[in-house]
Formats: structure tokens, sequence, C-alpha cells
């Protein structure tokens, strides 16, 4: 199907390059200029992909007529997309969870085990995605996250807490902060995935507690926001093992 083309302006004086298109059916937006050309330019470019060109604009090109923040349209992925983000990542993959409870948890035969009382058996449960997190881990990619617990925590937060042993077991960080401290550093009630701090998945929930999809987030602004909750959550929040021993002293 031909693309709809607005034509939103032009820096070059009228004669036609380098300029702005916005596709009116889709809202990506389309730009024309000169290339860049020098190898030594382009080699400090990333991401830079096979049949890509990179071009040069003026600045003021893309504050006249680029897209502004309050048109942006959110891009929602699914949960196939999702995953190949955990093996596309170089450097760090950060979550935050924030949810009381998760219903992905709730169907799996560990979370019976745990809500009988009984000692809840991690070997060979999820070994795919466990061989997974092992093999980015060995490349020296990290994993870390933050679960905020409530006081007194509910069982899906008392489930995670005995569940970060094996994700601890397959190179992933996990630490806890408490929901008071959660409000108090006035964290985001969002989940979200920080990928190499430059591009957030904020993962969206339904009313019964699924995940239905993902949205990716890569505005730098929007970006660094999520990387300063990040920095705080990080900063604050406690060694699972040691907040495990708090929370079951709390509870004696």
């Amino acid at each position: 199907m031909m693309r709809r083309l607005r034509f939103n302006g032009t820096g070059s004086g009228g004669d036609g390059c380098p300029s702005v298109h916005e596709d009116l059916d889709t809202g990506e937006i389309i730009v024309h200029g000169p290339p860049l050309t020098d190898h030594h330019d382009i080699a400090q470019l990333q991401h830079l992909s096979e049949g890509e060109t990179a071009i040069v604009l003026p600045r003021t090109l893309l504050v006249d007529f680029g897209p502004k923040e309050a048109a942006r349209v959110p891009r929602i992925i699914d949960l196939v997309e999702f995953g190949r983000l955990f093996t596309t990542f170089k450097h760090t993959a950060w979550r935050l969870e924030t949810r009381r409870r998760y219903a992905s948890d709730e169907d799996t035969e560990t979370y019976a085990q745990f809500t009988r009382g009984e000692p809840v058996v991690w070997d060979g449960v999820d070994t795919e995605w466990c061989a997974k997190r092992r093999e980015q881990s060995a490349l020296g990619k990290r994993f870390e996250r933050v679960r905020i617990v409530d006081s007194p925590p509910t069982t899906g937060q008392l489930y995670l807490l005995d569940n970060a042993k094996r994700n601890s077991a397959v190179g992933e960080d996990i630490r806890n902060i408490s929901r008071a401290d959660a409000e108090q550093l006035q964290l985001p009630d969002e989940d979200f995935w920080l990928f190499d701090s430059r591009l957030v998945a904020l993962l969206n929930f339904d009313d019964s507690d699924n995940l239905i999809d993902v949205e990716l987030i890569t505005e730098p602004a929007a970006v660094n926001r999520y990387a300063q909750a990040r920095d705080a959550a990080w900063h604050y929040a406690i060694p699972y093992q040691q907040f495990a021993e708090a929370t079951a002293a709390a509870q004696r």
C-alpha cells in the first residue's frame, strides 16, 4: 500500500533537501538529506545496520519540523519480540518490579509448593530460561532486579523472595526495597526493564495481573527519567538474602 506522506518542512531554503515528511497513517517520520560519507565519521556510528544510510541534518530542521513528545505514538511489541531483547542487549538489563502479585506465578507448581508450606524445588524449573540467563551472563552481561515489597509482604512477594535463590543462581543480582522507601524515593509505579541505559521496556498488565504487552521507550529524556529511578532504587535496595532474613524476623 502506498504511503500517505505529508511534507512537514525543509531546512534547505526551498530547494528540497534536507526535508522532513510524516506518514499520516503510521506516524513514522521520513527524512532525506546529504549522506554521511567520510569513513572515519561512519565508523563512529552505533547500530548502523546493513542497508541503512546515515544522513546529515541541521539541528533546526528537527526542532522545527520533527515529531514532538506530546504527539508520540506508543510503540507496542508482543511478548516474542520482548523476549529477543534479552539476547540483543550489550551490557545491562535492569528491572523494577512494583506489583503485589503476578498472575503467571500462581499457575506454577513452585507457587503451589510455596503456598502449601513445602520447600520449593527450583532445580529443573524453566530450564530453557535458566540456560539463556547463564549464557548471557557468561558473556559478561549483567542482569539486575529491584523488587518492591509491602509491609506486611503479600504471598506473591514472599514467593518471589524465595524465587530469588533460583534467579541468583543463574546470574541475576536481586535486591529488595520496602514500599515505604520506594514511595519516599518517588520510584515509578510501573514495572519496566531498562536495557543498556538507552531503551525502556514498559510492562503493561491487565486488571487480573496478567502481562499483556510491552511498550518500548527510546526518547532520551524519558529514558533518563527511568535511569534516574534505577540509580535511586539500586542505591537503597538491600540484597535479597538480607531482606529475606529481616522479613522473616519481623513475622515471628
